[in-house]
């Protein structure tokens, strides 16, 4: 394209913008709206999709000794838990850091579990992370088989099922965001389609004086990228202060990860803005179509 059919198409663009302010208005409008509950969905699925990897992410495997192994045999055990495949890190649990912990939990300041039960009935164990939590099962298995460690629990079932929701969970919201994004094209087409509607004739004598589809469709486009750029600022600029305002309002709920790092914040913003772009031109190129049929 040359610089001198760029201006002309600019010019042509901003001719239309003013003479069609009112569905123009409308386009924006209608982005804006589009693109502010493509961005909740978003945001929704981005903090969901963070709450699931903290919980899979605590996923362990805890690996219970014999009693009677001495300290060689248990440093040996750490070196083979290493040594398998998927293991992140192994932390060994002596049976007294294990009764600290369950007179942390269970017992207080008003109960002496050590007193009542009059020795340490707790095991020696290793608390195993794996790389990827959905090797966890086989990789407790594996564990299960090392000589000197007599059970194995990770939370059999529970976990599995953990998986399968979470699954699940993200091919929904995947759906759900392809679904939106589909409407909000029709929305937006539509809207589009009125401001054309109105300019039919004139699209119509340009085809009969020679006019290529080309030629007529880049003012349209450039008219469609702007309309869509303005709806999805304003709809972002109205999603970024919604979601800080939440995030402050949400700080006491400590148990609630919302996501707050801003470069992924700033990347799902420059997305959806970029997204009010497309969506322009997907909405102009739909309704322009039928009008170039003569």
């Amino acid at each position: 394209m040359r610089p001198g059919s760029f201006l002309y198409f600019l010019g042509q663009a901003w001719q239309s913008l003013r003479r069609n302010r009112l569905l123009s208005l409308a386009t924006i409008s209608t982005v804006a709206v589009s693109i502010l509950i493509l961005g909740f969905a978003v945001l929704l699925t981005v903090n969901a999709g963070q709450f699931m990897n903290k919980l899979e992410s605590d996923v362990e495997i805890i690996a219970y000794l014999d009693n009677d192994l001495d300290q060689s045999r248990i440093s040996d055990i750490k070196r083979d838990l290493l040594a398998l495949n998927g293991v992140e890190s192994v932390n060994f649990v002596s049976r007294e850091e294990g009764l600290k912990k369950l007179q942390e939990n269970f017992g207080g300041h008003e109960y002496n579990l050590k007193e009542t039960l009059g020795k340490n009935p707790l095991p020696h164990t290793y608390e195993i992370k794996a790389t990827n939590p959905h090797d966890v099962p086989q990789i407790a298995q594996r564990v299960k088989n090392i000589d000197g460690v007599y059970k194995v629990n990770y939370g059999q079932g529970m976990v599995e099922r953990l998986f399968n929701v979470t699954r699940w969970i993200r091919i929904i919201s995947m759906i759900f965001i392809v679904m939106l994004a589909a409407a909000a094209v029709f929305l937006i087409s539509t809207t589009i389609r009125l401001a054309i509607f109105s300019r039919r004739k004139e699209i119509y004598l340009m085809k009969l004086i020679g006019s290529t589809d080309w030629f007529i469709r880049w003012p349209f486009f450039i008219e469609g990228i702007f309309l869509g750029t303005v709806g999805g600022l304003i709809a972002i600029i109205i999603l970024s202060v919604g979601y800080s305002s939440l995030i402050d309002r949400m700080d006491a709920l400590f148990f609630i990860p919302l996501v707050t790092n801003p470069v992924l914040l700033n990347q799902i913003y420059l997305g959806l803005l970029a997204c009010g772009a497309v969506l322009g031109v997907l909405g102009t190129w739909v309704s322009l179509n039928r009008f170039l049929d003569v």
